[in-house]
């Protein structure tokens, strides 16, 4: 029934009802889901190695991360302004059933974020029907960047974002008479959840497409607002990296800049093609 549907979709688009592209699409999410499913399932069985050698590596004051800031700053600045001090946390459970729903809650992060090409592609073979030949040619690739630029994402998330959090907020103390212990579920949420959302801040270019094929966004608007742009981006690298370190700050601040710049060449080049189209 669902690959009639699609073929209908290729072919007499025009003629489907709403419900038939209700089914078409039912059974896209259906099979974009179970591959969370399936990826889900298998990060459950070794959730033990990924808690141990991923999840949990960002707390330690031998991190990679950490120990490469360290040797850049003792060789290429002659000090020790980037050596993170101990970010040893020793977490603890308070809750009952704290670790198991964790275990469940970082199964899934794990298959979206394994399944997120898959996903992609699924999204694709639905709306791919509905675009004109020129549309459907000016998209090609598109899986593939959106992919690249999450997994980019992902890995600055990880390697620079999170374990820069940990470090501020885990030995963060108004005064010695307040010592932290740091929760399991809180320290899990800021790790996932800063990682995902780096993930989805580097697909700035290609929302920056979509919005500027649709003629919502202009590179004019973009370049008006630059400076507020560097304003927002640099109060949330202060947010989340150690306040007095301005190398760290930098580290987060950079990569966020060079994205909303190569969103504004992104968006300049389809106002150009629509230039042309028009003459």
């Amino acid at each position: 029934m669902a690959q009639e549907d699609e073929e209908n979709t290729s072919g007499q688009g025009a003629e489907m009802s709403f419900l038939q592209h209700l089914e078409v699409l039912r059974w896209h999410l259906i099979r974009a889901a179970a591959a969370v499913v399936i990826f889900a399932v298998t990060a459950f069985i070794y959730m033990g190695d990924i808690f141990k050698y991923i999840l949990l590596a960002p707390k330690s004051s031998d991190f990679i991360t950490f120990r490469l800031m360290c040797k850049l700053s003792q060789k290429y600045m002659g000090n020790d302004n980037l050596c993170m001090a101990s970010t040893d946390i020793n977490l603890i459970n308070t809750d009952i059933s704290g670790q198991f729903s964790s275990h469940l809650y970082t199964s899934l992060v794990v298959g979206i974020v394994i399944a997120f090409p898959y996903i992609l592609f699924e999204l694709w073979r639905f709306i791919r029907p509905a675009l004109k030949e020129n549309e459907a040619k000016s998209a090609r690739g598109i899986i593939f960047w959106c992919s690249m630029l999450f997994f980019s994402g992902i890995l600055f998330g990880y390697f620079i974002v999170s374990p820069l959090a940990v470090n501020f907020l885990g030995n963060y103390q108004i005064t010695d008479e307040i010592k932290n212990m740091i929760d399991f579920n809180s320290y899990i949420s800021i790790v996932t959840v800063t990682t995902l959302l780096t993930g989805l801040v580097f697909e700035l270019p290609i929302i920056s497409y979509v919005l500027s094929k649709l003629g919502i966004l202009t590179p004019g608007f973009m370049r008006t607002y630059r400076r507020h742009a560097v304003v927002v981006i640099l109060i949330a690298a202060a947010v989340i990296t150690p306040s007095p370190d301005v190398v760290s700050q930098m580290l987060v601040a950079v990569p966020l800049y060079v994205l909303y710049e190569i969103s504004i060449i992104v968006s300049a080049r389809i106002e150009k093609q629509r230039a042309k189209q028009a003459i």
